[in-house]
Formats: C-alpha cells, sequence, structure tokens
C-alpha cells in the first residue's frame, strides 16, 4: 500500500462521521481472547440506565477497546500491509469506534436525575401525610 492510500484509511477512520452506518463486529480479538462484541454491545444497550454495579466492567470495556483502537489505528499507520489488509484494518477501527460510540451513549444516573427523584419522593411523601390528615 503507498502512502497516499495510506492517507486516505488513516482519514476515513479519523472522520467524526466514520461510524455512520457502521454495523458493530460480531466478534473482535484482544490480546489473543475471542470477544463477543456484538452481543455485549446489544445486550448492554437493553439497560435503560447502567446500575452502580457495572460501571466498572463498562469502564473496563471502554479501555480494552480504546486500547485496541489505538494498536490497530498504529497498525495502519506503520505497518507493511497491502491495501487490502489496509481496507480491512481500517474497518475494524470503525467497528470498534462504533462499539465505543454505543458504550458512552448508556445513560447513567448523573446528579440531577438523583436530585429530582429525590424531590418528586419527597413530595409524595408530604402528599401522602397531608391525605392522610385531611
Amino acid at each position: 500500500m503507498d502512502e497516499a492510500e495510506r492517507d486516505e484509511l488513516i482519514a476515513r477512520v479519523s472522520r467524526q462521521s466514520a461510524t455512520v452506518g457502521a454495523s458493530l463486529p460480531e466478534r473482535i480479538t484482544v490480546d489473543g481472547a475471542e470477544l463477543e462484541l456484538e452481543e455485549f454491545i446489544v445486550e448492554t444497550r437493553k439497560l435503560e440506565r447502567a446500575p452502580p454495579e457495572t460501571e466498572t466492567t463498562l469502564d473496563a470495556a471502554k479501555r480494552t477497546l480504546r486500547a485496541e483502537r489505538d494498536r490497530r489505528f498504529e497498525r495502519l499507520e506503520t505497518a507493511d500491509i497491502d491495501r487490502a489488509g489496509g481496507e480491512r484494518l481500517a474497518d475494524e477501527i470503525v467497528g470498534i469506534d462504533r462499539a465505543l460510540n454505543a458504550l458512552e451513549t448508556i445513560r447513567r444516573p448523573d446528579y440531577g436525575d438523583e436530585a429530582s427523584s429525590a424531590a418528586v419522593a419527597d413530595h409524595r411523601r408530604w402528599l401522602d401525610f397531608v391525605e392522610a390528615l385531611s
């Protein structure tokens, strides 16, 4: 692969819109271990909110995927590969980016949501108390 082709692939995976229409890879191999990435993402996305006990798992998954993306991006930049290998690598990078985007959009309860829920619960208790006095 010549430098112009390499630059084209690097530009493709670096675009913000690279993941639009991209599909999640079914599996990804990280450090010799094959992970069922699509299944993990689909199951995780079913959660309306990420409960606190899954935070560590989600954070670890994102760290692992970012590290793997960086390794593959470096290979794309420096490795002696042919055009087909470069295309395959670019597709893998975009798939990892798609998975990271999916993990980043999982809603987490934040302070505002928790405070709002607490305020609503307080108001309900007061209403119940006032109704009980009537």
